[in-house]
């Protein structure tokens, strides 16, 4: 019995049909161990979907025994392997990974963000610690086979926690994804392909080659910075317009991609975070928009003409105008203990972490929509959840509050103000929490805390030359536009009241409608 469905095995010789290179699939593991079995008969059945795909059986010793499989091309291991059947998420990961071995694959970088992984100082050695549930998993999995793919001194173990449960709880596996590098912690939770060269660029250095081929800058009629739905709705009506239009961004679909369902972008009943980024992504592609992602905005020059963006690659862009559309990523107590703990108890997102806490008391730090959503998703598989809000009424939508009163596993505690998260070296042990009425402390034992206190803006690298309010947020008139002539700002970046992907996309096309008049009238050069 075949374990891939035909319908699916149909789907893969499709993708694999342009396959040039020769792909082995070499499964290691004790034959005495039922999955290495099943490991093979996976293997088998996916490599039927191509003449280019063949298997090889090892009996060799593997972490725990679990069935591993490796990648090769060409005779010679590429340095990505899977610990544990890559199902579930991971399966992507896995074609993804054949295709990219080929040069087929869509996530490939730009031909700069290649050299820069090129350039990375090896060896390494990477353990990537997944679940197969996990939804966020499987784009930090493909930034890290990425990596291995192009640099032949890194390697990326991709272990299922479930089929190395030992190793796992040796490394102090509390949620996922958890990134090791050469035993040491390398990053916890979602991170883009961008965010996880510069970590191991910053933990084990570069080569002269930083993946620039000179210095002279790259020049637009107009820059964007930020590629989620303020910023490609502002490149698509500025490309419309006839000018040229790169966008300097992390990641395409920003915040978005962290997103799971999306019930209310108006015409679309239910779509996904992952799929509204890659519609981005293809739409600002039909455009012939330049996208410049994975790279961080580390310097910029806003006065006077041209404005420039520096790049953590060491490139540079300028254009006459910018519209700033960088997003907001989720916001930290910064209170003590907080960041010694983050994927040892202290997590952001319940649909990869919470199964970690089944049977266990946690605590949700907020209670609006994101944190009465967490605490009840919690609520349904830990014994106890403690709702801790800093306002004295929770602000979450009626509905919902309504939904987690039907539980009766959760105690709310309003006007709180958590002040530290304490552990034993290894786990998250207890909060500390301060009544802001009586003003009394507490300490709540607890073994994982998910903090989900909204978002803060990313302003940070235009903070000193633009106007901010006490938020970070940058401060824009009703037509977008800043005090500094020809920069404007969209989106969840800026001040504009309630933080939505349509009204994101409303506020980047009017950023770039704006700007184009601008341009006509002669307030920005063209």
């Amino acid at each position: 019995m075949s374990i891939i469905d035909n319908d699916i095995l149909t789907q893969l010789k499709g993708y694999f049909s342009g396959l040039t290179q020769q792909i082995l699939l070499v499964v290691q593991g004790s034959p005495e161990n039922p999955k290495r079995k099943e490991m093979e008969e996976f293997a088998r059945d996916f490599a039927a979907a191509s003449d280019a795909i063949s298997v090889k059986v090892e009996d060799a010793p593997t972490m725990e025994d679990a069935p591993m499989l490796s990648i090769w091309r060409d005779g010679e291991p590429t340095g990505v392997e899977f610990v544990g059947i890559p199902g579930g998420h991971e399966f992507s990961s896995l074609i993804l990974a054949v295709l990219n071995a080929n040069g087929l694959g869509k996530n490939l970088p730009d031909e700069a963000m290649q050299r820069r992984i090129a350039a990375i100082n090896g060896p390494v050695d990477i353990f990537s610690f997944v679940s197969l549930t996990c939804s966020i998993c499987p784009d930090v999995v493909q930034s890290l086979n990425v990596i291995a793919l192009l640099n032949p001194t890194i390697s990326n173990r991709v272990i299922d926690g479930a089929a190395a449960p030992r190793t796992a709880k040796d490394y102090n596996v509390n949620g996922v994804p958890v990134i090791y590098a050469n035993g040491e912690m390398l990053s916890v939770g979602q991170a883009s392909l961008g965010e996880l060269v510069g970590k191991l660029e910053e933990k084990f250095g570069k080569s002269d080659d930083n993946g620039v081929e000179d210095n002279t800058p790259l020049g637009f009629d107009m820059l964007v910075a930020g590629g989620g739905p303020a910023g490609a709705a502002a490149a698509v009506y500025l490309a419309r317009k006839g000018m040229t239009v790169g966008v300097v961004a992390g990641r395409i679909g920003g915040q978005v991609k962290d997103t799971t369902d999306i019930e209310n972008l108006i015409t679309v009943p239910l779509t996904t975070g992952t799929a509204l980024a890659s519609e981005l992504r293809t739409l600002m592609d039909s455009y012939g928009i330049k996208m410049f992602d994975n790279r961080r905005i580390v310097g910029v020059e806003l006065e006077g003409f041209p404005k420039r963006l520096k790049a953590d690659s060491g490139e540079t862009f300028e254009a006459p105008g910018l519209i700033i559309a960088t997003g907001a990523s989720w916001r930290r107590l910064n209170v003590p203990g907080e960041e010694d703990y983050i994927g040892k108890g202290v997590a952001f997102c319940t649909h990869c972490d919470g199964p970690f806490f089944a049977g266990k008391r946690v605590a949700v730090v907020g209670g609006g929509n994101s944190g009465i959503e967490a605490a009840i998703d919690l609520a349904a598989i830990c014994s106890h959840v403690d709702v801790f809000e800093f306002l004295d009424t929770l602000k979450a939508d009626e509905v919902l509050q309504k939904k987690l009163a039907t539980f009766d596993n959760v105690d709310i505690h309003l006007s709180s103000a958590v002040k530290e998260i304490k552990g034993n070296g290894k786990n998250v042990t207890s909060v500390e929490v301060t009544d802001r009425v009586s003003g009394e402390t507490k300490s709540y034992d607890v073994s994982g805390v998910f903090v989900q206190i909204g978002l803060s803006p990313n302003s940070k690298v235009f903070a000193d030359q633009l106007e901010v309010n006490k938020a970070g947020e940058i401060v824009k008139d009703e037509n977008c536009r800043t005090k500094v002539a020809g920069v404007y700002a969209a989106g969840d970046v800026t001040d504009v009241p309630y933080k939505q992907i349509v009204i994101a996309m409303g506020e980047g096309a009017k950023a770039a409608l704006s700007a184009t008049d601008d341009r006509m009238r002669g307030v920005t050069p063209s």
